[in-house]
């Protein structure tokens, strides 16, 4: 790539970057009410997303033997338990991989 095909594109990211943050600004300015399928969407997709993260996580989980499930299935119980005890993305996060990788490797 030459330098000037390396700074067109560089432009190009850029700009359609800066459009796509500024389009929801413009489309919805501070004083006009937000519609209503929107204010929808923005209570139901987060969950809707969650449970998708969750299945995608869990898809290949099989019952065979304990090691197959038990990581996967105690990391998201030890995930769920922190958020409602801690409220802590951090901790949540963290202390999930963590519990599922030192589990994968002991069962």
């Amino acid at each position: 790539m030459t330098t000037a095909q390396a700074l067109m594109t560089l432009g190009t990211v850029a700009a359609v970057t800066l459009a796509l943050r500024a389009w929801p600004f413009l489309l919805f300015p501070e004083n006009k009410e937000t519609p209503n399928f929107l204010q929808y969407l923005g209570r139901v997709l987060p969950y809707a997303i969650m449970g998708m993260l969750v299945v995608y996580c869990l898809r290949d989980t099989g019952f065979a033997g304990l090691g197959d499930w038990l990581p996967g299935l105690a990391s998201v119980a030890f995930v769920v338990v922190a958020h409602r005890l801690w409220h802590s993305l951090p901790i949540s996060l963290i202390g999930g991989t963590a519990l599922y990788m030192v589990l994968i490797r002991l069962i």
